[in-house]
């Protein structure tokens, strides 16, 4: 072999692994200090735990100091155990298709529910103490580290068992609830479809559906669906069951509904909820609008449902992971060089893994871990523009963390409503950078037609998500347990209900709630896109308005981390969500992003 022709080879490897970003692998042993193993860190939690026994009985007379002492004890205990769940849990999302490293998730969960119950009374003691007690002591310095933690478990009073009750919950939770969400993970995870005669991820079907050509649209929605069958009934009888224990779980805490111990834990009252919900519902003109103009542009009497995602870039170019990682780099850098700087640690230091494998974990996530460790990103790269603005929005999630990191363990998150807040003021300042950039019309309408198109799925498609959520819930508490042909009555008629006369609602599409995870492992959650969405609008707003001026603010927002309520949050940046008018204005920035991409598209000839 000649070395011209060796290296025209090592190029086209090169360019290949580029376009895969087969490279791109995190390294996750960092989360075990000094040697340790994730047995040896639970074993000295497990031990300290068992000294926290000497407080009982004492909790709720403790005075402040008393109970900063406890409370850092507790923080310590956290500490060691969330480094090895992290890190059971994330080797497992490599490959969940790994026996070892599913036996080794189990036995952290069970081994971590384990000691969770040696501390079950500290809650409980806290949450029963007098008002008169806590108020004396709750505004002393020592406890700034937790005050707002220990403000909300007194929240959770009414909801509250016996110790008794807690224990014999929680202890059957890991052989539950927990296991059934494992289930369901490793069922969805081993999905795959069948292309041209060749086994894809079922990812990849998924990226298609963004494919200019109709008949590729057409066949990887086929393939999609196809892939779906099998297991179709056990992913309805895992839901089916999930809702059931859910009922239970909620009888027995006295929850009014069945997302009011989501928004309890959200910080946000069922009322607050219902008005985010009836505000989007009530704005589906959008969506309903964007899609009419959309079938315009593709010159098709009607969308049908698989054509939702289709770009309307004249062509469809296949982004390398080195390139995209320079846009997103660049995007941060033109808002703040401290949050950049941050963003170089991401790429350089081995906090993401970005490759499709067999049996990884699909779609993306961001994993808080520790305070005193760095954050983790997920992706499932398949180098398409969707997957840019994906790794724009998974590092605001890892920003948030790591800004957050020094409140400590009982303040670095945020509530699930503030939760997308960073992360998707990081896709709008990726998407708002690279339109300054374009002068092409066809490529300016290309971009602010996805930019609405993530505004329309993460506000409106969860909304209707949540609508789903909402009468399969209902109709489980009611009549009991639910068929696949009911799931598909109801999925099809919320989506429905969103896309209106716009898009066709194929049979074929009935299936498609049976792979997203959030009903599954976190249900209620949707809802916090939406709340998440048209926050981050409005901050960006903010950021519109005052230019430089604003970054200050920002970087205070994400350092509070879950701090303060969420309302004395949003005033850091000039939000008022109390204001019931608030979701309308948010609401309204979508709509001005609708009539800019109406008039884009007229200036690029496609109307």
């Amino acid at each position: 072999m000649s070395s011209m022709s060796s290296s025209t080879e090592t190029q086209s490897d090169s360019a290949e692994a580029d376009l895969l970003a087969s490279d791109v692998a995190w390294n996750l042993e960092t989360l075990l200090p000094d040697g340790m193993s994730a047995d040896d860190m639970l074993a000295d939690a497990s031990t300290m735990a068992d000294a926290i026994g000497e407080y009982r009985g004492r909790v709720a007379t403790l005075d402040a100091a008393g109970l900063a002492e406890l409370m850092t004890k507790l923080a310590e205990i956290g500490e060691l155990m969330s480094r090895a769940g992290h890190y059971a849990m994330l080797k497992f999302s490599e490959n969940t298709a790994d026996p070892e490293a599913g036996a080794a998730m189990m036995a952290m969960e069970e081994a971590g529910t384990e000691i969770s119950t040696k501390m079950i009374f500290v809650d409980l003691e806290f949450a029963a103490a007098d008002d008169a007690h806590v108020d004396s002591i709750i505004g002393d310095p020592a406890l700034d580290f937790c005050r707002h933690h220990l403000e909300t478990m007194r929240l959770n009073r009414p909801h509250l068992l016996t110790e008794a009750e807690e224990l014999i919950l929680t202890e059957k939770g890991v052989s539950g609830s927990s296991a059934w969400v494992r289930l369901f993970d490793e069922l969805t995870s081993a999905i795959t479809i069948e292309l041209d005669g060749e086994t894809e991820p079922f990812s990849t079907g998924l990226a298609l559906l963004q494919h200019p050509e109709s008949e590729t649209r057409q066949k990887a929605a086929a393939a999609v669906t196809e892939g779906l069958q099998p297991g179709l009934r056990t992913r309805a009888f895992v839901y089916n069951t999930l809702m059931l224990d859910k009922s239970v779980d909620d009888r027995l805490r006295n929850f009014d509904s069945w997302v009011s111990s989501r928004n309890l834990s959200n910080e946000a009252s069922d009322e607050s909820v219902d008005a985010l919900v009836k505000a989007v519902v009530g704005r589906y003109d959008i969506p309903q609008r964007w899609y009419a103009l959309k079938a315009k542009v593709l010159g098709v009497e009607k969308l049908k449902d698989y054509d939702r995602s289709a770009s309307v870039a004249d062509s469809q170019a296949e982004i390398g992971w080195d390139e995209a990682s320079t846009i997103v780099r660049d995007a941060y850098a033109s808002f703040s060089p401290e949050l950049a700087g941050v963003v170089d640690r991401f790429f350089d230091e081995g906090w993401i893994d970005a490759p499709q494998r067999p049996g990884k974990r699909p779609g993306a996530f961001c994993a808080y871990t520790v305070p005193s460790h760095h954050p983790y990103l997920l992706l499932n790269w398949t180098s398409s523009n969707r997957d840019v603005l994906t790794l724009a929005h998974e590092l605001g999630h890892g920003l948030h963390a790591y800004m957050a990191r020094d409140q400590g363990l009982f303040h670095q998150s945020t509530p699930l409503t503030l939760a997308e807040t960073a992360s998707v003021f990081g896709e709008t300042v990726t998407n708002n950078r690279l339109l300054s950039m374009i002068d092409d019309p066809g490529e300016r309408f290309a971009l602010l037609a996805a930019t609405l198109e993530d505004g329309i799925a993460t506000v409106f498609r969860q909304v209707a998500m949540n609508r789903f959520e909402h009468e399969c819930h209902t109709t489980r508490r009611e009549e009991g347990e639910l068929s696949v042909e009911q799931f598909g009555d109801i999925w099809a008629r919320t989506q429905t209900d969103m896309l209106g006369d716009a898009v066709e609602v194929t049979e074929d599409y009935r299936s498609w709630w049976s792979y997203i995870p959030h009903f599954i492992g976190t249900p209620g959650y949707v809802y916090a896109y939406a709340y998440g969405q048209l926050l981050a609008l409005s901050v960006y707003a903010r950021y519109e308005e005052r230019g430089a001026d604003f970054v200050p603010s920002y970087l205070e927002l994400l350092s509070l981390g879950g701090s303060l309520k969420p309302e004395e949050l949003g005033a850091v940046v000039d939000c008022d969500l109390a204001d019931p008018g608030f979701w309308d204005a948010g609401l309204a920035i979508i709509d001005g992003q609708l009539t800019a991409a109406e008039e884009a598209a007229k200036a690029a000839g496609r109307l």
